[in-house]
């Protein structure tokens, strides 16, 4: 099958189109051949090698942990799925992954495809979306009539947040850039704030909860605009216990695992259209290296994917 792997570390360079052997699936796995995988920034700091100390990987790698496809074959202890069943997932991502025609993933790590979207725009949704959920009902807690304050709102996993946070009845305030705001608008966000020209913690005081999906200096500043009992949620970097108890609020980090009842909840909320899919740019599996070019640059609204057949 075709595939684009690494063989070493470094820069978009390294990925590489090639052939590559067909997986076979264990005893409780199925076969799904790769309608569409998405792009995430997880995929290039693999990639570059920061998650290295984190993660088991193996060389050469199959990249990319996003993918919606159908069902080719399954392992004679599978019970969930059949051979021609349509699925989405996000796979264990110490293992190959979907930049590849197929893929070998376990039975608990799938869920039925949202029946009202084609593959393109379903394989946008677990890493994201399951990131969206955990962060904000797992580790937030959050609850209707809270304030939220989402950094990074018109990415990948911050459209799903504006989403997610409006659906819960949440007030849902999103730092973006200008040209985002009315897209933003029309996903649910309340209050939106243009953070190349204005200072956020000039705009916003007591949120309930913070959500980073920027890190650094974003995630520092943000520290004053959590109210006392607040919480701040980062999937970049793990946000710091002593300032957290310096300004008497909580500190979570989310790192995601395959969860398929979680994927299967997306679905529903998919085909009863309280939660869209945005995909801004679709690329042939060839040319995984300008895709993950541009998740790498930052500025994409929603998700890009790869069309692999």
């Amino acid at each position: 099958m075709k595939a684009v792997r690494i063989h070493a570390y470094g820069g978009p360079e390294a990925l590489v189109y090639e052939d590559a052997p067909l997986p076979q699936p264990g005893k409780d796995e199925i076969l799904v051949r790769v309608h569409a995988a998405a792009v995430n920034p997880v995929d290039w700091k693999i990639r570059e090698g920061y998650l290295k100390g984190m993660l088991n990987s193996r060389l050469p790698l199959i990249m990319g942990w996003d993918l919606s496809g159908t069902v080719e074959a399954v392992g004679p202890e599978v019970v969930r799925f059949k051979v021609g069943d349509e699925v989405f997932s996000r796979p264990d991502i110490e293992r190959d992954g979907a930049y590849a025609e197929f893929i070998v993933i376990r039975e608990n790590e799938a869920a039925f495809k949202p029946q009202s979207i084609d593959h393109l725009h379903a394989a946008a949704i677990p890493l994201a979306g399951l990131t969206a959920c955990k962060s904000l009902f797992a580790a937030a807690k959050l609850s209707a009539g809270q304030a939220i304050l989402i950094h990074g709102a018109a990415g990948g996993v911050g459209t799903y947040a504006v989403q997610l946070a409006k659906w819960k009845g949440a007030h849902v305030i999103a730092t973006a850039s200008e040209r985002n705001h009315d897209y933003l608008r029309e996903l649910g966000a309340d209050e939106v704030i243009a953070y190349q020209n204005v200072r956020f913690e000039d705009k916003v005081r007591d949120v309930d909860v913070v959500f980073d999906t920027i890190g650094g200096e974003t995630q520092t500043r943000s520290w004053n605009v959590v109210k006392q009992g607040g919480v701040m949620v980062s999937i970049v970097s793990p946000p710091s216990q002593e300032e957290a108890v310096a300004h008497g609020v909580r500190a979570e980090f989310v790192f995601i695992q395959p969860d398929a009842a979680e994927l299967s909840a997306l679905a529903k909320l998919v085909d009863s259209g309280k939660l869209r899919v945005m995909v801004e740019a679709v690329l042939p599996l060839a040319e995984a290296r300008r895709a993950q070019e541009l998740s790498q640059n930052g500025h994409t609204r929603g998700k890009i994917v790869l069309k692999v057949r």
